[in-house]
């Protein structure tokens, strides 16, 4: 049986979400952020990075989400509740389109938003005295830098929703939907969606996937870091 070490409010959320749509059994061992924010030392002991999301199964141990995404939907997809569904054809445009999005979720989203997210509570993280400057400084990079950014991205995102037929791959929902879900709740939290119709239409079906619920009910309380 698949374990997931699952780390609160983190994108571990994610592979409790795949595993619930393919419904394949696992176990879940929670680890809690230290007041830093940070993993604890506890995951240390299952991947030398102490990060989340890992996996463990027949004596194999698996770290980040796309790897986990791809090992799961190779191993179990074909047998699963699913049937395979969560990966298009290959050799079909949605399968292109499929591992572009499965790729693009971490490789170009989420260091731009965590750069955000760094920008935004750096001047509480320096001493009072200093909070002005910082606090100015943070907003002249993220006024130049992340937002402008974001802005390209949250219209390219809503673009390929409205194309698509509000799923990043094509008609159908597939895993590449659950591998960027993270990045566009990361963004609604830390910038907004509004004006973004087709990723606010995506995230409020993806929320009212049952398997997305019962996967919030096996990862506990959710909610993205600002």
């Amino acid at each position: 049986m698949i374990t997931v070490h699952h780390l609160n409010n983190s994108r571990s959320q994610r592979i409790l979400w795949l595993l619930e749509e393919l419904g394949v059994p696992y176990e879940v061992v929670r680890y809690q952020r230290q007041p830093d924010m940070l993993a604890p030392p506890a995951l240390r002991q299952i991947h030398p990075l102490g990060k989340s999301p890992v996996i463990t199964e027949d004596g194999r141990t698996i770290a980040e989400t796309g790897a986990i995404i791809e090992y799961v939907l190779e191993k179990h997809g074909p047998n699963s509740r699913d049937g395979g569904r969560l990966v298009p054809p290959a050799g079909s445009d949605a399968r292109l389109a499929y591992t572009y999005w499965l790729h693009y979720a971490e490789g170009s989203a989420m260091p731009l938003l965590l750069l955000k997210l760094i920008f935004l509570r750096l001047p509480g993280q320096v001493p009072g005295l200093l909070r002005p400057i910082v606090r100015m400084v943070a907003g002249k990079v993220q006024a130049r830098l992340t937002d402008p950014q974001l802005d390209t991205h949250r219209r390219y995102w809503n673009d390929t929703l409205q194309q698509q037929g509000g799923w990043f791959a094509g008609p159908d929902f597939t895993a590449a939907d659950i591998m960027m879900s993270f990045p566009l709740e990361a963004a609604a939290t830390r910038v907004g969606v509004d004006g973004y119709p087709a990723v606010r239409a995506f995230l409020d079906a993806i929320h009212a996937r049952p398997a997305y619920k019962k996967a919030l009910e096996a990862g506990g309380p959710y909610e993205l870091m600002k």
